[in-house]
């Protein structure tokens, strides 16, 4: 009887071990270009992308509220075209072309005649392309030259730093690096690496340099400056003071170098489209 005939009750077939996929999260549309020319470069050689302030108002500007500093200096604006739709070189050239129009205004706007301080005996030689600028000077037959450049470079603390503090722009302040040579008549070259720190001129240590020696890479640096008597630490700082290198020059060498490091960010950029365009 049909009707005393039990139904049959529908088997589901699940294949045994394969999870169910879900949907894939949506891809950011935040693309880096420096992994993207990772990608599409010809060799393996490893490249690092200078290290600059930009980088630091990029991570910025894309955290809200404020995050980490991230270590990547290039972040590129928002895009509607997804990267594999197009060529990787043309892509690129688009991502460059967006951040270089994200940052020329602020960097046309910091551009400006910066006022050098009260009795500045120094000449300024800054060329376009160098991360360093030089300051030189006579003095009683002496040449005084100081070669100076900004160090960003801070992603090592950054990276190995285990609390979840927060770093943000604003508070972030790099370290002017400096390399002061004296030259007299026939004698060595008294060499001074020093560096700027909470606006006080710090000198790390000092060299004889060899006239004659071309590399002076493997010269013998003396004594550690920290370990000396406190009179002779004071004395060596006056020898640089009556120079003209002393801890007046930090807000003006500051003010400079981040014009600078503006600029050569843009033009940076530039040359890198350039080349693709070739």
């Amino acid at each position: 009887n049909p009707a005393n005939t039990p139904k049959k009750k529908k088997r589901r077939h699940y294949v045994v071990g394969v999870p169910r996929r879900r949907a894939p999260p949506p891809r950011r549309l935040f693309v880096e270009v420096y992994a993207l020319s990772q990608r599409c470069a010809p060799s393996s050689a490893t490249f690092r992308a200078p290290v600059s302030l930009a980088r630091f108002r990029a991570s910025a500007a894309a955290a809200s509220p404020p995050s980490r500093i991230t270590s990547r200096r290039f972040l590129a604006s928002q895009s509607s075209v997804a990267p594999s739709e197009i060529c990787p070189d043309e892509n690129l050239k688009r991502l460059i072309g967006n951040e270089i129009d994200r940052v020329f205004l602020p960097a046309e706007a910091s551009a400006k005649l910066i006022e050098l301080p009260e009795d500045f005996p120094f000449e300024i030689i800054d060329n376009p392309g160098d991360q360093a600028i030089v300051l030189k000077r006579e003095l009683a037959g002496e040449r005084v030259k100081a070669i100076i450049y900004t160090n960003f470079d801070t992603d090592e603390d950054v990276n190995n730093d285990d609390s979840h503090a927060e770093y943000h722009i604003d508070s972030f302040k790099p370290v002017i690096q400096m390399v002061v040579t004296v030259e007299r008549p026939e004698v060595p070259v008294l060499e001074f690496v020093c560096n700027f720190k909470d606006k006080e001129l710090a000198i790390e240590n000092m060299r004889m340099l060899n006239r004659s020696s071309v590399d002076a890479k493997y010269a013998n640096e003396g004594p550690q400056f920290s370990v000396l008597k406190e009179s002779i630490r004071k004395s060596l700082h006056g020898c640089l003071e009556v120079r003209g290198i002393k801890d007046s020059l930090h807000d003006w060498l500051h003010e400079y170098m981040m014009c600078k490091d503006e600029r050569e960010y843009v033009v940076w950029w530039k040359k890198m489209r350039d080349f693709l365009q070739k």
